[in-house]
């Protein structure tokens, strides 16, 4: 019998307890840990989402995004019926108002063809009012495959599978830095935890807001560099729950960096509005100011982001409204849903979107995986990176299985 295959996951997000299932399902026998800072898993971006299954509209056919979107629907779906997590195929329209985005809603829809989107198809104004009678704009593109689930609740049945598969997974263990063994039989990685230090044959880290650091702290690159946008989710009154039927999103505006305000419906069966984006000045504060001070400083540090911030102050004007005024924010999801002018709710515990930023002060897009050694970082997974988690593990496996 051979000697048994170590391997370490650090962060119970969705990604990462994707990943420590898979290890377990693909590696029969052996010994996978999952590390994880907090008590409970889901504890960051993956519980503080708008919990929407993407169908895969936006992204550059060819790109991560694109292929491990349509193939994470998949294995999301069959996981939920599975393990009995809420979902809904609720459907989503993009809506244009004007005829400049009735033109980048064909674009749209070109990529949305391109990456095999099931059933996509582009609406008059008529063909819009029979989807979403309370929509309001000339076209719309509509996606009716598109849905909502319970990402908090469908983590947690990872977590539960991959334990009774005979996982390990250790909470309220905060995972310091990462140190590659060079040796005769190959290169291992040993974790170094504030609690203790372990070696494994391999390791994998999907540490969302603190993917930077924990890299830059193991002697990788800082970049990119983990630049936090806060989100924040407006949360109707029950009167409004019914006044859509699905999602309804506007036309991204490629003169801002972020897709703008749209109309979500909740897998409680709420309704809710959001998120705007703002530079948050803490990468883990979901209340009140969420002010850190060893947060603020790294941004303000940080020369890539001020070369965006110079490039994107319309954005930051087109999005203060939001923060401190309600009534801004249900304006402009009002544009596209008039029955919404005047509602009223309460805002819900913010999200907060780990943005990798290179130096130049430009987004990174794409998905990003580094690899040092024994070690493979996830240093971007941005929307749709919740979507695609099943198939991120997937991809990082298969890849981890060719060292």
């Amino acid at each position: 019998m051979g000697v048994k295959k170590r391997f370490a996951v650090i962060g119970a997000g969705i990604i990462g307890a994707a990943v420590a299932r898979g290890l377990v399902q693909k590696y029969d026998g052996a010994d996978v840990t999952l590390y994880e800072k907090e008590d409970h898993p889901a504890a960051h971006q993956t519980g503080h989402n708008s919990g929407v299954v993407h169908a895969g509209l936006y992204y550059e056919p060819g790109s991560l995004k694109a292929l491990l979107c349509r193939r994470g629907v998949s294995l999301l779906l069959d996981f939920a019926r599975e393990h009995d997590v809420a979902f809904e195929e609720c459907g989503k329209v993009v809506v244009a108002t004007n005829d400049v985005e009735v033109e980048r809603l064909n674009g749209i829809h070109a990529r949305a063809r391109a990456n095999g989107v099931p059933d996509v198809e582009l609406l008059d104004r008529d063909g819009l009012l029979e989807v979403e009678p309370n929509a309001e704009g000339v076209a719309a593109l509509h996606s009716p495959h598109t849905g909502i689930i319970d990402y908090r609740g469908l983590t947690e049945a990872l977590v539960a599978d991959f334990r009774r598969s005979g996982g390990r997974v250790r909470f309220s263990t905060e995972v310091k830095r990462i140190e590659q063994r060079r040796g005769s039989a190959g290169t291992t990685a040993i974790v170094h935890s504030g609690v203790d230090s372990q070696e494994y044959d391999q390791v994998i880290t999907c540490a969302g807001l603190q993917a930077d650091r924990l890299a830059a702290r193991s002697g990788e690159e800082k970049r990119p560099s983990v630049v936090p946008f806060f989100g924040q989710y407006f949360i109707l009154e029950p009167r409004f729950n019914d006044v859509v039927n699905g999602l309804i999103y506007p036309v991204p505006d490629p003169k801002y960096p972020f897709l703008g305000v749209h109309v979500t419906r909740r897998i409680d069966g709420g309704l809710m509005i959001g998120p705007n984006a703002f530079l948050s000045f803490s990468r883990e504060g979901y209340k009140g100011l969420g002010l850190n001070v060893p947060d603020s400083l790294t941004v303000a540090t940080d020369p890539g982001f001020w070369r965006f911030a110079a490039g994107n102050m319309a954005t930051a004007v087109r999005e203060i409204g939001g923060v401190f005024s309600i009534e801004k924010f249900v304006a402009e999801a009002a544009r596209y849903v008039p029955s919404l002018y005047g509602a009223d709710g309460h805002r819900a515990t913010r999200g907060i979107r780990a943005q990798a930023m290179n130096r130049d002060g430009s987004l990174v897009d794409d998905f990003v995986i580094d690899r040092a050694g024994a070690t493979m970082f996830v240093r971007n997974a941005p929307s749709p990176g919740a979507t695609s988690a099943l198939a991120i593990a997937e991809h990082l496996i298969d890849t981890a299985a060719l060292t």
